[in-house]
């Protein structure tokens, strides 16, 4: 290996794509988003600018997400964002290939991992590494997997919440549900269609779980102005909400994550179990940051939960740690090619 050859870790998600450089940080954070045009199939734009025209593109270009739950939906959509964001992670005057190293979700299968590596490859990967995304969200957050110590890490992104235990640098026990940030926006989408007659965007009930939000009732609630299309006379109108109406709305969605969480805690081997009563449970993810998850999880399991520092960017930090110190997570890596 050459001393030229630049390494990259890459959190490819179904919401967002991170890329972290080693010795210079996270140096692209974008929505993945791809926009195509229908008339001949070429990609148009790709993270922000895409996101951009979601819900707002005329027919002849398609913005969609190639990631669906995690996974790979669109497989040419998915090389050409990679090969995008490797272009520009490395800059135009790089001839350089990258070594890559790619989070994938606990429960994928082998063929949607092998999927990952060719795509890395055809966009321009030297060699791709794939890690499981809690073992990198431990290490993004700090915990000290390589210990003979049990580790909880509930990771939540987009598309998958990734529940794991984490001892001796590999995972003990682990679920992985396709309930997440994204399945709470349409939740909250379908109650308000179903609650005020009215047409919300992704976008919308996006901002919504955002701003006034909640995994629990709150005593002083907050509330929020939402336009939309009115389904009866078709015309633009605004309504206000409470956070107590959106705890209602997403609650089978957060009923189907805490349930993630206790399976993992039943299938946890006792002496581990212990450990997760006095270390806690690690939150980490963009949609862990719902306002007071860990404290749901604290009254449905008994055991403390907090929140990671950076939440979001957990994993990706993990993949610049995992590449600078590879001998050290090598056990945790899995397909070399």
């Amino acid at each position: 290996m050459s001393m030229f050859t630049p390494k990259l870790g890459i959190d490819l998600g179904t919401a967002n794509t991170l890329v972290f450089k080693p010795g210079k940080g996270i140096i692209l954070n974008e929505p993945s988003v791809v926009a195509v045009s229908e008339t001949d199939n070429k990609v148009l734009a790709v993270g922000i600018e895409a996101k951009e025209m979601i819900g707002r593109t005329p027919d002849a270009i398609r913005a969609y997400r190639p990631m669906r739950d995690g996974v790979i939906a669109d497989y040419r959509v998915t090389e050409a964002m990679l090969r995008y964001y490797i272009s520009k992670a490395l800059g135009k005057w790089n001839i350089w290939k990258p070594e890559v190293m790619v989070s994938v979700p606990a429960g994928v299968t082998s063929t949607e991992r092998r999927a990952v590596v060719e795509a890395a490859m055809k966009a321009g990967a030297k060699n791709a590494y794939i890690v499981k995304e809690p073992i990198l969200a431990a290490i993004g957050a700090g915990v000290p997997i390589q210990e003979a110590h049990g580790h909880m890490i509930v990771d939540i992104g987009g598309g998958t919440t990734d529940v794991a235990v984490i001892s001796l640098g590999g995972i003990v026990a682990s679920t992985s549900v396709k309930c997440a940030g994204d399945r709470i926006d349409h939740a909250i989408a379908d109650y308000i269609k179903k609650s005020f007659n009215l047409a919300i965007g992704e976008k919308t009930a996006e901002d919504i779980k955002i701003k006034i939000g909640s995994a629990v009732p709150l005593e002083e609630e907050k509330t929020m102005a939402i336009k939309g299309r009115d389904f009866v006379s078709g015309l633009p109108r605004t309504t206000e909400i409470g956070t107590n109406e959106i705890v209602k709305a997403i609650d089978k969605e957060l009923r189907e994550m805490v349930k993630a969480v206790k399976t993992v805690l039943q299938d946890t081997p006792p002496e581990l179990s212990a450990d997760i009563i006095d270390h806690g449970i690690i939150m980490t993810g963009g949609s862990s940051q719902l306002t007071n998850l860990p404290e749901l999880l604290y009254r449905r399991t008994g055991v403390e939960a907090r929140l990671a520092k950076d939440a979001l960017y957990c994993v990706v930090k993990g993949t610049g740690i995992a590449l600078e110190h590879l001998d050290v997570y090598k056990k945790s890596i899995i397909a070399k090619r």
